[in-house]
């Protein structure tokens, strides 16, 4: 899981919720670009694991989303160690805004993302060759999947365990979380909501 200052508190426990009851068969590390900690923009901080530059081999990436995004866009030793990571990386996700940092790195071209329908227009200005998806709970695209804000982070999470581990642990860690999951990646009605579709 990346993290940076003023990461969305939910965008990164929510999904490490879902991986973290399967504990027997995941190790989740958080990833910055400095040691340390780094502090939610709602105030909680956490420890970081690794640096960029001592991250061990990584099955999956999480991009959280965040006001510190809005930073973090602009900093370009920050773009291109999240664009080394991805490029070595066989899944790669992101929640709310975190899609706007992977397509500032130039590799979500040419794929379908969504992104937080509060910030879409901050977000997708960030990637304008991006085949953007207004109206989804969460897009998956190869080995991106990306969410809309937040709490849907969680839905395509589980959406994830589904395709690395099978429908079968997904309902289970839905069901321990006692979380009622939205298996349906295009029931979104924030979409229509913030104005992006009649």
């Amino acid at each position: 899981m990346v993290v940076f200052e003023g990461f969305e508190l939910l965008d990164v426990f929510g999904p490490l919720e879902m991986f973290g009851m399967l504990r027997d068969r995941v190790r989740i590390v958080m990833l910055a670009d400095r040691a340390g900690q780094a502090a939610s923009s709602g105030g909680p901080a956490v420890v970081v694991d690794h640096t960029f530059a001592d991250a061990p081999a990584l099955d999956v990436l999480i991009v959280p989303g965040g006001m510190g995004t809005r930073r973090e866009v602009d900093n370009p030793s920050f773009i291109a160690a999240v664009r080394q990571l991805t490029q070595r990386t066989p899944h790669v996700a992101s929640v709310c805004t975190g899609s706007a940092v992977l397509a500032k790195t130039g590799l979500l071209d040419g794929h379908q993302a969504t992104t937080n329908k509060r910030a879409y227009q901050w977000a997708t200005s960030q990637g304008p060759n991006v085949r953007w998806v207004r109206q989804a709970r969460w897009v998956e695209d190869g080995k991106y999947f990306t969410s809309s804000g937040v709490s849907a982070g969680i839905d395509m999470s589980l959406a994830l365990i589904e395709r690395l581990v099978g429908k079968e642990a997904a309902l289970q860690v839905a069901h321990g979380a006692e979380y009622e999951w939205n298996e349906d990646p295009d029931h979104d009605p924030f979409a229509k909501a913030n104005g992006l579709v009649d």
